[in-house]
């Protein structure tokens, strides 16, 4: 197609708008590269160029393209779309491109304004830094320059990546986030800011072996399903299972420095919950604001389809700066299932080959890579630091169909599946975790670590808890068929002591003040009493006793030899375990307390 011609048939150079179809955009002529930010039309519409053929660019517009005409300028920017790092980034609201909902509220009011521009991070607010480095020193990318205190952490400010050079100069004192602090000798000046593009994985100096856990507080995970912190986790779950309150349990009680949370096309209600709750949950660490280590990213299913695309990136890059300071990072998306709508929709724009249900066949690729990027690594620079970034990915598989292809897509990657049930779910079951098909890759890994935290025989009595409930299982199938009755006392016995560990073991309160996090030694002297309670019961079968005639004393008696721990929570859970003894034996148990 020739160049533009205005009205007085003199040739126009200026890219234009040729085409428009959804979100997408055709653009002549353009002499840019892929992924290289555009400002569209009269309103200055940021956009991201997705395909280039000659000088014709297709290009993705991050916001609403009702009113955009064609014939339209179109400005290139020569930059791919990035992340703004530094401090001020804990406690921020953001949208999927990186502007804060809070300064785009004053500017345009509640709606979004097509062209509203907003940076990051506040331009104005100076902060306290203190330089650990002296002039002379030569320093090389990711080395730490100096500190800035930034709620309860602190915030380490990092040479960034590909620079290096002699220090010729350092100051020390409050500072914007684009004031000079330092030089190099190649006069460039450092500032407390950096960006870094989105799509790129921040460098690092080696990825390291994972053999510590993710300690997220909920049994059900640590004790049966643990992921080593680094790993990633796929958490499908259809509408209703608890996926929003859980992320939110882990993000309170997850043993994380940083939290990251990417509301990635979810309902605009369920987001304007989570906006609400959110800066109202308390740190239990600190008892301080949970915002004051957070940053949330929010993208709602109304909002451009591009910029949903774009918002687990700008998260991820987030999460890579702060795992780059040293901190442990948990990174939640909610959900990806969203995430993966948006890349059917914009391959359908462009006319790409679809692959199963539609989706495009890079699908599972982008997916994998997007999931890479979590592990623990050795940060690049002095003084030496180990970070990790830890994902959790929810998924809403439709139907709850687990075999749709987001979900096997995550399945090829995972370290871990956490799959939710909404059948338990309808029972008030919460976490309502499958453990029938949920599964950790990573269990043999880390129980080196359980083992050492909370006791030595970790990996028997997990072995065994999920031996009972795969018996229990079976056992189901059969006692629906011809009744509890007829089962073998033995059998019986089984049903009730999988029916406890369900109850106090697999379920938890994310309300009740004491429940709403489990260490992993309390985890385990529940883990124990329970698997006693079996014990006592074969026994006392064994001995000729029948059901339901079984006394458990000697239960309770054998309880006594963990009242000398150290962790205060373990009588509670010896506490529990004796209620469900009781439970079990039908009656009050006498002959001493536990």
């Amino acid at each position: 197609m020739s160049a533009h011609r205005s009205s007085s048939g003199a040739t126009d150079s200026v890219p234009r708008v040729r085409r428009i179809a959804g979100a997408m955009v055709e653009v002549e002529p353009f002499a840019g590269s892929l992924f290289e930010l555009a400002r569209v039309g009269e309103a200055a519409r940021l956009a991201e160029v997705v395909r280039q053929e000659g000088v014709v660019a297709t290009l993705q517009v991050y916001e609403e393209t009702n009113g955009l005409a064609v014939g339209e300028p179109v400005r290139s920017l020569g930059t791919a779309l990035q992340a703004e790092l530094g401090p001020g980034l804990l406690g921020a609201v953001l949208d999927g491109i990186g502007r804060p909902l809070a300064q785009l509220a004053v500017a345009t009011g509640d709606w979004i304004g097509v062209g509203a521009q907003a940076a990051t991070l506040d331009a104005d607010r100076r902060w306290d830094f203190t330089p650990a480095r002296d002039v002379g020193e030569v320093l090389h990318g990711g080395d730490v320059l100096g500190t800035v205190p930034e709620g309860a952490l602190t915030h380490r400010i990092l040479v960034p990546p590909g620079r290096s050079g002699r220090l010729t100069e350092i100051q020390r004192g409050a500072f914007t986030v684009h004031d000079p602090i330092a030089r190099l000798d190649d006069d460039q000046p450092l500032t407390l800011a950096q960006a870094w593009p989105v799509r790129i994985a921040r460098p690092v100096a080696n990825r390291l072996a994972s053999d510590r856990p993710f300690v997220t507080g909920q049994r059900v995970f640590d004790l049966f399903f643990p992921v080593a912190e680094g790993g990633a986790v796929a958490m499908p779950g259809g509408f209703g299972t608890g996926k929003t309150m859980l992320e939110q349990s882990l993000a309170r009680h997850a043993d994380a420095d940083v939290v990251v949370y990417v509301g990635c096309g979810e309902r605009g209600n369920e987001m304007t919950d989570v906006l609400t709750e959110f800066p109202e949950l308390v740190d239990p660490r600190t008892g301080r604001p949970l915002m004051e280590r957070s940053v949330l990213i929010v993208n709602t299913s109304n909002m451009p389809v591009a910029a949903r695309e774009a918002s687990i990136y700008l998260g991820v890059t987030i999460a890579e700066y702060y795992r780059d300071q040293g901190y442990r990072v948990a990174l939640m998306v909610d959900s990806a299932s969203r995430w993966a709508e948006a890349l059917r929709e914009l391959a359908a724009r462009l006319q790409e080959m679809p692959g199963e249900e539609g989706y495009p066949t890079s699908l599972a690729s982008r997916f994998g890579a997007f999931l890479e990027r979590a592990g623990r690594v050795h940060c690049l620079g002095v003084p030496s630091r180990d970070g990790a970034v830890t994902t959790i990915a929810a998924i809403s598989p439709p139907g709850g169909d687990f075999s749709e292809p987001v979900t096997q897509a995550a399945l090829r990657v995972a370290s871990a599946l956490w799959a939710l049930d909404p059948a338990l779910a309808s029972q008030r079951h919460y976490p309502a975790v499958d453990w029938d098909t949920s599964f950790s890759l990573d269990a043999e890994r880390v129980a080196p670590w359980f083992a050492a935290e909370a006791g030595a025989a970790w990996s028997v009595r997990r072995a065994r808890l999920l031996a009972l409930l795969e018996r229990e299982r079976a056992l189901r199938d059969v006692a629906t068929l011809v009744g509890p009755e007829a089962l073998e006392d033995a059998d019986r016995l089984t049903l009730a002591v999988t029916g406890i560990i369900r109850e106090m073991l697999l379920r938890q309160s994310a309300l009740d003040p004491i429940d709403a996090s489990c260490s992993p030694r309390k985890a385990f002297a529940m883990a124990t009493g329970m698997l006693w309670l079996a014990d006592a019961g074969a026994a006392a079968l064994a001995a000729g006793r029948r059901w339901p005639e079984l006394d458990l004393r000697q239960l309770l008696q054998g309880l006594t030899q963990l009242r000398g721990a150290d962790d205060a929570a373990v009588p509670t859970a010896l506490d529990v375990v004796r209620r469900a003894a009781e439970q079990l034996a039908g009656h009050p148990l006498d002959g001493g307390s536990a």
